[in-house]
């Protein structure tokens, strides 16, 4: 479904200001499907307002919860749930739906779930979280774009996940929790939103030690019990803003960080010439006029993340000679390239790498987000051309930054959106007006 609504960037203006950095969207995804393992109503706080969060409201509505949203709150009643299949509808359209299938599986020992659309990123392989319910007891059968699970009682198990895998560690960490004996998942992914879950869990009566190292151990509990949990700060939305920041040559604090969770994002930028400096909760951008250019690795957590990729490889363009960027997770995340050779670019993609000659200035034109960070990464170029850029796919965006438009008017961007019927540029926007 093409979203009629565009929205418009007119470069050239440096990034001021503070920015607050809304509850981890990784972390909710996860978060959001864990409540409904509780006997007894969960308030998750800190959640950030986004379509994702909307969507997996209404889903745990389908499931039977009352579930109550206010502000950065919600309240989940898991007392009337069922385990209603759902291998069609609103469950293909978003990608992190496949939590339900950790979480109803120790809860009712089986889940129809339908496999998700949501972000394109070439094959995203759930056989990791099917290999993990299958060692816990599970019965796993894929038929008709929906996976079938089914278990008489699920038993603890050793489990070795052969990639480490986000996704595949959270999901078996939900079937574990309630699963007879001791679970050990090994290879896990170390993610701070993997903490965070375990966190919840265990506030909800879980048994988890070792969450954010390569090792977790579950001892399986008989039944878990409501909670209050705040989410953890959005590493990838704040990551985002230091590389506008930089991009722009600008002065940014960015508020309500946990700094140690963007060490990786920092490095690269001071290497490049990017003043960072750290405070408590906060990291302060001071942009350079002249930046060298750097080569970057996506790893799994504490590397750098691939979530930031994109938008990093905009950056890029503004450094001094060539860069070259290789991405180990996806190797099809490269779909914002041909969009930036359209700003005029001079990047080239060679297998899992991107080699970017940084010399050439960008300029606005129309331009396609892909994915949610490729929209990202198209945001940072359009304030970074002369002109104006018209950005399609908002919808993709709108999945994972809370009011992006908002928080970049608030540091000084110049934006709005239009839809296509209405005039393309609002009259106090005229693009060739002067500023």
């Amino acid at each position: 479904m093409e979203n009629a609504e565009k929205l418009y960037i007119r470069g050239g203006h440096p990034l001021r200001g503070k920015v607050e950095i809304s509850g981890a969207k990784n972390s909710a995804v996860a978060l959001i499907p864990a409540t409904i393992l509780a006997n007894s109503a969960t308030v998750l706080d800190n959640l950030p307002a986004i379509r994702d969060v909307v969507m997996y409201k209404e889903l745990l509505e389908e499931l039977g919860c009352n579930v109550f949203l206010k502000g950065d709150q919600m309240t989940i009643h898991p007392e009337n749930i069922s385990p209603v299949p759902m291998p069609n509808g609103k469950i293909k359209s978003l990608r992190a739906s496949y939590y339900l299938m950790g979480a109803l599986l120790s809860r009712f020992g089986e889940a129809v779930i339908g496999l998700p659309g949501g972000c394109n990123l070439g094959p995203r392989p759930i056989d990791q979280h099917i290999k993990g319910f299958e060692a816990l007891g599970a019965r796993v059968e894929n038929k008709y774009g929906a996976v079938y699970i089914k278990a008489e009682e699920l038993v603890g198990a050793k489990i070795y996940l052969d990639v480490v895998s986000v996704g595949a560690t959270i999901n078996i960490m939900l079937a574990a929790v309630r699963a007879k004996g001791q679970t050990i998942i090994e290879n896990a992914a170390k993610e701070p939103e993997i903490v965070d879950v375990a966190t919840l869990l265990n506030a909800m009566g879980a048994q988890i030690k070792g969450a954010g190292t390569d090792m977790i151990k579950i001892t399986g509990v008989s039944e878990l019990h409501g909670c209050t949990h705040s989410i953890i700060p959005d590493r990838i939305e704040a990551g985002t803003y230091m590389i506008a920041a930089a991009a722009t040559h600008g002065d940014v604090l960015v508020d309500n960080v946990i700094p140690k969770h963007l060490e990786p994002v920092t490095a690269k930028l001071k290497e490049m010439g990017v003043q960072v400096e750290e405070e408590d909760d906060a990291l302060y951008i001071s942009g350079g006029q002249q930046y060298k250019s750097v080569d970057l690795k996506t790893l799994p957590y504490p590397g750098f993340p691939t979530d930031l990729q994109q938008p990093f490889t905009t950056l890029l363009t503004k450094a001094n000679g060539t860069s070259i960027v290789t991405d180990n997770i996806y190797q099809s995340r490269f779909k914002h390239v041909d969009e930036l050779r359209r700003m005029g670019a001079n990047i080239k993609v060679e297998g899992r790498s991107a080699v970017i000659d940084g010399r050439f200035p960008l300029h606005g034109t129309k331009v396609k987000a892909s994915d949610l960070r490729a929209g990202a990464a198209l945001v940072i170029a359009g304030l970074m051309t002369d002109g104006v850029t018209e950005i399609s796919g908002v919808e993709h965006i709108d999945r994972g930054y809370e009011k992006l438009e908002e928080k970049l008017k608030a540091l000084g961007a110049k934006t709005w959106r239009a839809s296509t019927e209405s005039h393309k540029y609002p009259s106090h926007h005229h693009p060739y007006e002067r500023e």
